[in-house]
């Protein structure tokens, strides 16, 4: 008969081990908690994060010279109206192969597009990005791959979405910035310093705290 080994832990030591090891085999008990809890955190911040870049892109929209909307800058570049019609086509298609359940919103026509269509065409599209967001960063795994783009190897959901997500929409707000500068309608040194000021952008985008105070 072999003999037990004594592990120097009392028997229920051993037990409360055993009741965690099973717990997080079966998604029970109060690791499975709080691994929910933290998905569910990451996607609500993730949506206000997203809210936040949005109105960004608003902020720049509502204060660019009209005359600049369509005038053609120097060298084979993209005129600000087809800059941010591009960007929400862009969301469109990210929608469409991520999250096709989703309603997908229509395409904007850079060619005729106005700024106030702009605005209201951006609208949609971040709405329905910051719905896919929710629903694959929340952990349900109801959206389990990020599809940029036909040709791009899809990506498992994760916080490298977000981040491929806002490094398009701010390169594109700099190029805009850049032209408006260039065809002699700067913004307003107040709306450039303001789209850093995100205490100020997270509360008109209808958060109660602060960036950071999960609220």
């Amino acid at each position: 008969m072999t003999a037990r080994r004594d592990t120097g832990r009392p028997d229920s030591t051993r037990r409360e081990n055993s009741r965690r090891k099973s717990s997080r085999q079966d998604g029970t008990g109060p690791e499975s908690t709080r691994l929910e809890t933290a998905h569910a955190d990451f996607g609500r911040t993730a949506v206000q994060i997203f809210a936040a870049n949005e109105r960004m892109n608003e902020l720049l929209i509502e204060h660019l010279d009209p005359v600049v909307w369509r005038a053609s800058p120097p060298g084979k570049v993209r005129t600000i109206a087809a800059i941010f019609t591009h960007v929400h086509n862009v969301r469109t298609k990210w929608v469409r192969l991520t999250a096709p359940h989703l309603k997908v919103p229509g395409q904007l026509d850079r060619a005729h597009c106005t700024p106030e269509q702009a605005l209201a065409g951006l609208g949609e599209s971040a709405l329905r990005c910051e719905e896919m967001l929710a629903e694959a960063l929340d952990g349900s795994g109801r959206i389990e791959m990020f599809r940029r783009d036909g040709w791009a190897q899809p990506w498992p959901v994760g916080v490298e979405m977000l981040c491929y997500m806002l490094s398009h929409e701010a390169h594109h707000r700099g190029q805009v910035s850049m032209l408006a500068h260039q065809l002699g309608f700067p913004l307003p040194l107040g709306v450039m310093s303001g789209l850093w000021n995100w205490e100020k952008v997270w509360k008109e985008c209808g958060a109660r705290g602060a960036p950071g105070s999960g609220l």
